[in-house]
């Protein structure tokens, strides 16, 4: 296991791993700079809007009586503020929050996962109220003033566990800058809302190296708060402001052209932190725009544009949902934008207006709403969806057949992965996923029998000898990451398209997949072997009424219910040990499980296995 920690360190970077430990010798020596002095707190008013414009399209009218957490967990509201030091879902109070927030433990034992509490305090109820405000909602402006007062009496700067996370403090900045262009309090802003920015600047700032040095999404929603904020301040004659605006441009140009492929591929290979991070992207843009500061690089502009095509590869344009890959942990920066969480036609109507000029979705359709509240025209020229998008950036396979989407996951990391999902395959039929991956529940879940949904087995792939394709080394940290081998070109056949790749894992075992996608089937060949003692191939299946219709030695059908004229045939070149329709579960969204069927398929020698896919009834 040494050597596979050292492999592990040489692949993450000596670089990013000395920047961790500096910064955690620093931080525990006392030695930055948001540990010294006394930070005055903000006061309001923040907001004193003008008379409102008239509303572009109906208000998000979340945050009036109740909201949803993680864009399904029903949270109601009371008159008064929410409690933000308790856990919203299992009530728990945190422990003693007047601590400062470097003496709090990444994953205290006694609280359990912070996600929750940290929902609360992101402020996206300040976009809800400004909008209700511009609907007709005359007491949105003094309830975005007593919310803000209240959370500030609770979390005074520096103090508690709302401070701990940089990326945090920079969520809950940009929701402010967004509020207060749609009230037009960002014209002439009051001292408490210029106070309330520079607190977050200086809690953003003096951190932004453990940030970098993640190689992920902290460091593209701290350079964007750094920028966004800082340009706010400069507007405003603040002396600082400009500095953290330069910082902020500086690590954005840098970070997106490090972070972003040339295919689009975003550093954490996982579809929604992909639209967060491009929803940041997006809105710097909007505000740079807005300010009519200097362009970014041409070479910025060109990775955000190709991120914008590869979320549009991957969204149902149907209803807007999109594969389940990689770690998922609920956050949706704009959640206002028309529609609910696994929407992703929002995000990507709004990146493709500001870095393409395009329209992919219909202009009268709700996910141009976003775009209207920010002032944005909608683009007139359409984009039609890709047949075929390979992002080899990054290890994703998009084929299309009318309706019918399939995506593979191929190992290709520059950076570490999340998951362990070699040749994990989707499959949607009109907007449903009929093939789907586990996602990701909790990332410190209290009850000890949650599933671990990163893993191999929960995942449309091959599960060697009961253990993952890669070892875990931490709660975040796979070890000897996978190499990708003999990747194919995809080739158009006479109706539709193949693509193959495969991988050989640390141990010898070894898994190539070929996907031949037609009009009426798919088709998945599994050519495994150099594993030891058995392997069993997983199919995930919608939450429908499966069944095994036949069984021989070598052979394995299974339909779907009247309403869905699927079947899928299985044939191997050895006898299977087993074959089972089995109960698990998944997490469409984050602290949510929910039951599904999985077929699975068990061997005890190399072989080749051929899934066939149909959904007609033959």
């Amino acid at each position: 296991m040494s050597m596979t920690r050292l492999r592990t360190a040489r692949a993450l970077g000596v670089r990013n791993i000395l920047r961790v430990l500096f910064y955690r010798l620093r931080l525990r020596v006392g030695l930055v700079s948001v540990q010294r002095g006394h930070w005055p707190m903000p006061r309001e008013p923040f907001f004193r809007p003008a008379d409102p414009e008239p509303a572009p399209t109906n208000p998000w009218m979340d945050w009036r009586e109740g909201a949803s957490l993680f864009g399904w967990y029903p949270f109601n509201l009371e008159d008064s503020p929410p409690d933000w030091l308790r856990n919203p879902v299992n009530g728990q109070q945190f422990p003693r929050p007047e601590r400062a927030w470097w003496r709090i433990g990444e994953f205290d034992p006694a609280f359990g996962d912070i996600k929750p509490l940290w929902e609360l305090s992101r402020w996206d109820w300040l976009m809800a109220f400004a909008q209700q405000w511009r609907g007709g909602d005359q007491g949105a402006p003094e309830r975005m003033n007593r919310w803000l007062a209240d959370w500030l009496d609770a979390n005074p700067p520096n103090r508690g566990p709302n401070w701990k996370c940089g990326q945090e403090a920079s969520i809950r900045l940009l929701h402010l800058v967004l509020a207060a262009a749609l009230t037009g309090d960002d014209q002439a802003p009051a001292s408490g809302l210029l106070g309330l920015i520079e607190t977050h600047l200086r809690r953003i700032a003096p951190t932004v190296a453990y940030a970098i040095a993640q190689d992920n999404n902290h460091g593209t929603s701290e350079a964007a708060a750094l920028f966004v904020g800082g340009s706010f301040l400069s507007r405003s004659g603040h002396a600082a402001g400009r500095r953290w605006e330069r910082m902020g441009r500086r690590m954005l140009e840098e970070r997106v052209v490090r972070l972003v492929g040339e295919q689009g591929t975003f550093s954490q290979y996982s579809v929604n932190y992909h639209r967060l991070m491009l929803d940041t992207l997006s809105v710097v843009e909007w505000w740079r725009r807005r300010c009519a500061l200097p362009a970014f690089s041409a070479e910025f502009l060109e990775r955000a544009r190709m991120a914008a095509l590869w979320l549009f590869a991957m969204t149902e344009p149907e209803n807007g949902d999109a594969p389940n890959i990689g770690a998922n942990d609920g956050a949706l920066l704009l959640p206002g934008a028309g529609s609910g969480f696994r929407d992703f036609r929002p995000a990507v109507q709004l990146a493709m207006a500001l870095f393409a000029e395009r329209r992919p979705f219909p202009a009268d359709s709700r996910c141009c709403d976003i775009l209207k509240w920010l002032g944005l025209e909608v683009p007139q020229e359409p984009l039609e969806t890709p047949a075929v998008w390979l992002a080899t950036d990054g290890g994703f396979a998009c084929l299309r057949s009318g309706n019918v989407l399939a995506v593979m996951r191929f190992p290709r990391f520059r950076f570490r992965p999340a998951h362990a999902d070699a040749l994990h395959v989707d499959l949607w039929i009109g907007g449903e996923n009929l093939l789907r991956d586990g996602g990701t529940y909790s990332y410190h879940a209290a009850d000890e029998s949650a599933p671990d949904l990163a893993s191999t087995a929960r995942h449309n792939t091959v599960e060697f000898d009961g253990r993952d394709q890669m070892p875990r080394l931490s709660r975040f940290l796979f070890g000897d990451w996978l190499a990708d081998a003999a990747v194919s070109p995809v080739e158009q056949t006479d109706d539709g398209y193949r693509f193959s790749a495969g991988y050989a894992d640390s141990q010898g075992a070894r898994h190539h997949r070929e996907l031949r996608l037609g009009s009426s089937g798919l088709d998945v060949v599994d050519l495994i072997e150099g594993f030891r003692k058995r392997a069993v191939l997983r199919w995930r299946l919608a939450p429908l009424d499966w069944v095994i219709e036949h069984v021989s030695p070598r052979e394995a059908v299974l339909r779907g219910p009247r309403d869905l004229p699927m079947e899928i045939a299985v044939r191997s070149s050895t006898d299977w040990v087993e074959v089972r329709l089995v109960a698990d579960q998944e997490a469409r969204h984050y602290l949510q499980l929910s039951p599904v069927p999985v077929l699975e398929l068990e061997v005890d020698r190399a072989c080749s296995i051929e899934t066939r896919m149909r959904w007609r009834a033959t």
